[in-house]
């Protein structure tokens, strides 16, 4: 039986671009590309694809409606508290420099909140943070660091003060910041990860991917993690059953990595 429009359209992107659009969660993916394909006037997806192929700015577009970019600094400010009163002490206690991994992090407020937080105790020498998205324009505009005023609402008083430079159309945060991120592309389906993390920082992403695609990424944080590292989730993606990925609950949304798998 041959594919429908919308199939061969998933298959050809994965040709194209080695993304598995069929690991989203298919009704939201189809929803999400059906509505920004007749935006822009094509009759099925075939046409789209054919152009995308010519257009880069569609081809962008796509790529930026297919990621999910819904970020804030210190967004759900009580789990940063207890990042940094329970868990980063015991990391700072285990390990002279910190290696931290901002995954899937939109458009830079949560690589930017760590570095603020991380420098309330720590020297720039003594911690190393990789931030990274799959989309490339998303990761230029983390880079420019340049902030609307409902971005920042939960930053403390002297962080915003410290750390960013404020005028008329926003807050544009500090190179002193800046400097301390490594910014690069990465596709948390596909490509290989880094090892050796104290802490892994991936919200708000997981709740998009099917549970294959899930259990796929969270036995490769489990592997990227240090023994005793811990991986950081958002408020809606409690990991049941942890064990099977070698980690066990040391606070809510918070796992720490206690086997190898």
């Amino acid at each position: 039986m041959p594919m429908d429009d919308y199939n061969q359209f998933v298959e050809k992107i994965r040709k194209k671009t080695g993304i598995d659009l069929s690991l989203y969660k298919e009704a939201q993916m189809k929803r999400r590309l059906t509505s920004l394909r007749d935006k822009r006037n094509f009759k099925t997806f075939n046409d789209y694809f054919e152009s995308m192929t010519k257009d880069q700015e569609l081809f962008e577009e796509f790529l930026q409606r297919m990621t999910i970019n819904v970020s804030e600094f210190f967004r759900n400010p009580q789990r940063w508290d207890v990042l940094e009163t329970v868990i980063l002490p015991r990391l700072m206690k285990e390990s002279s420099k910190l290696k931290v991994w901002s995954a899937a992090c939109s458009t830079g407020e949560e690589p930017y909140s760590l570095v603020m937080l991380l420098r309330k105790y720590l020297s720039d020498r003594q911690f190393d943070v990789t931030a990274t998205d799959l989309d490339q324009s998303i990761l230029d505009r983390a880079i420019k660091g340049f902030y609307p005023e409902r971005s920042i609402k939960d930053v403390p008083k002297d962080m915003l003060t410290k750390y960013f430079h404020i005028d008329k159309m926003g807050y544009k945060v500090t190179d002193d910041v800046k400097n301390q991120i490594r910014f690069r592309r990465h596709n948390l389906l596909a490509d290989s990860y880094d090892k050796g993390f104290d802490l892994i920082v991936c919200r708000n992403v997981m709740i998009y991917f099917t549970e294959q695609a899930k259990e796929e990424i969270y036995m490769n944080f489990s592997r990227a993690l240090k023994p005793g590292g811990v991986l950081f989730v958002g408020s809606t993606e409690q990991i049941f059953n942890p064990q099977r990925f070698g980690l066990e609950a040391e606070q809510t949304f918070f796992y720490k990595k206690i086997k190898e798998v």
